[in-house]
């Protein structure tokens, strides 16, 4: 099982506490990374690549948003890459930074009628994904991602979350 070496930063005091987010970052990104080793051959460094996780508010993340996409909302997950990857391509040292906004997740959770952690499962496997080039800006690169995020939450025990939904482009 590949091993990772995550860096959480919690900027927001409404999340649970860091131990918590350790915890379950953890588990879901140890299935996800497993999950992508063993069945789609994605290699990874000997030595455990390094991953940022930044749990902060909606204002934090609408201004990263504007600044890096020009998009001056709010969203509930931006990733970072570190380094250019290609889905099955060689990660460096450093993967990247994954941002998620309590807000916009607690209101999605709501709204999709999901438990909170369940929903935040969902977008650290979804910003995990990113972080080794998968996208979604595309039809295709859109329903082979959401086909590999679907697979790796069953793994973890959790529904289809884009069941009876086109794909997100």
């Amino acid at each position: 099982m590949p091993d990772l070496d995550i860096q959480i930063s919690v900027e927001d005091e409404g999340w649970a506490d860091e131990a918590r987010l350790t915890e379950l970052a953890t588990k879901v990104l140890a299935a996800a990374a497993e999950y992508l080793a063993a069945e789609e051959g994605q290699p990874f460094p000997k030595m455990a690549p390094e991953l940022s996780l930044v749990f902060t508010n909606d204002e934090a993340i609408r201004e990263i948003n504007a600044e890096w996409r020009g998009k001056d909302k709010p969203t509930n997950v931006l990733s970072f890459p570190a380094f250019p990857l290609e889905p099955g391509g060689n990660p460096g040292p450093m993967l990247g930074d994954i941002v998620v906004a309590r807000e916009t997740v607690e209101r999605e959770a709501v709204d999709l009628e999901k438990p909170f952690d369940e929903h935040l499962t969902h977008l650290l496997v979804h910003g995990f994904l990113h972080l080794f080039g998968y996208d979604h800006m595309e039809t295709d690169e859109a329903e082979e991602m959401e086909a590999l995020e679907t697979r790796i939450l069953a793994k973890l025990g959790l529904s289809d979350p884009y069941a009876g939904q086109d794909p997100i482009v």
